[in-house]
């Protein structure tokens, strides 16, 4: 094998497939990536096994072939590699290794063989339909902040995705959950999206995903079946395994006749519950938020570090109520809310509380309370 490829191109491909690879590896050839040189264009792989990304670039082939080399080792050379450099990579003759040339900088690597590779097939993807980048990126990012890591509840370890129905409006629906806050986002169920089953996308997919959409301009091709489910992005593809189990019935969990309404500014009530949170030390980082007529009192105490409070004003006229959350969740709730108003719903001091988005109808957040 030989081919020439700009630097540039090299690096985004290689940055693209190189992140799947998991820094120890007890196989070892799921330390490299393997690249097809063919019909003018270098096509790279990296898989974990659960999940694969392909990219292909345009480069200048002179002689077909496959080869795999250290995936994280590459990307490193190449990103100190001078721009614009041309870099040529040849396996191949007396040296059985991958030799690397670009300038006056030479490197040869170790490979092993293109045959070991293990690669995922992507055959039996019933359901295909398209979708914009920039909605899939919306739902990863309203919802992903709320994903477990409990490894015990393996099936909260990824966001829910599936075809729903809201008020006679067909959506498709992303969900997380980890049992402490839940987050829901849809949009427009794409053409095609009626018949796809219900799956749980793993969380380091969706990881990828959301890198290789910074990328896109335009649409993402999506396939999906019982088991797996693949994403097309102009020239790369990320194929991944689903979590093999069911999802709760979430929507019991969000409550729909929370009587109490909190209306606030959304910039200030972060920044003080920011503030306020530094006094809290503890694993919980609680935060108490008493309510009563036109405000909001944000107050810690903590018997070690000591005490903060912090009044503001909001919009509230229902019977006066103390409720406790989590600091943390109350600001990636905020954080994700892109009105300049937060609405909270709340029923009494120990049920779940709904937050919507003045900005954005399609998404909303169900924290559960602490004692405090």
């Amino acid at each position: 094998m030989k081919l020439t490829i700009e630097r540039g191109a090299l690096l985004k491909a290689l940055g693209h497939v190189q992140a799947v690879v998991e820094r120890r590896n007890t196989i070892p050839i799921l330390s490299n990536v393997l690249i097809r040189a063919k019909d003018g264009f270098a096509r790279l792989t990296a898989t974990d096994l659960d999940m694969e990304i392909v990219e292909e670039t345009e480069a200048e082939i002179t002689r077909d072939g496959d080869v795999t080399a250290p995936a994280h080792t590459l990307y490193e050379i190449a990103r100190k590699l001078p721009e614009g450099s041309q870099v040529t990579l040849e396996q191949g003759g007396d040296d059985p290794r991958l030799a690397l040339s670009a300038g006056r900088s030479r490197f040869n690597l170790p490979v092993l063989p293109a045959g070991d590779f293990p690669v995922m097939p992507s055959e039996d993807l019933e359901i295909s339909f398209t979708a914009p980048a920039s909605e899939i990126a919306r739902l990863i990012d309203k919802t992903r902040f709320a994903v477990s890591t409990e490894e015990t509840r393996y099936y909260l370890n990824g966001i829910h995705l599936h075809a729903a129905d809201r008020d006679g409006r067909r959506t498709l629906r992303a969900v997380a959950t980890d049992g402490h806050r839940l987050a829901l986002a849809e949009t427009d169920l794409p053409d095609g999206a009626a018949a796809m089953p219900a799956v749980i996308v793993p969380r380091k997919p969706i990881q990828e995903l959301r890198r290789l959409l910074e990328d896109l301009d335009g649409d993402v091709n999506i396939s999906v079946s019982e088991g797996k489910i693949r994403f097309q992005l102009g020239a790369a593809v990320l194929t991944s395994k689903l979590i093999d189990g069911t999802f709760p019935d979430y929507e019991r969990v969000i409550p729909r006749g929370n009587d109490k309404t909190l209306r606030i500014d959304r910039a200030p009530f972060a920044q003080a519950v920011d503030r306020v949170a530094t006094i809290s030390q503890e694993k919980s980082r609680s935060v108490k938020l008493a309510l009563s007529d036109g405000q909001l009192q944000l107050t810690v105490n903590n018997p070690e570090s000591g005490a903060a409070s912090e009044e503001l004003a909001a919009d509230y006229s229902s019977d006066d109520m103390a409720i406790g959350f989590n600091a943390r969740y109350l600001l990636d709730v905020a954080g994700q809310i892109e009105g300049d108003e937060a609405v909270f719903e709340f029923a009494d001091s120990g049920s779940p509380t709904r937050v919507t988005d003045s900005g954005d109808p399609d998404a909303e957040y169900v924290l559960m309370p602490l004692r405090v």
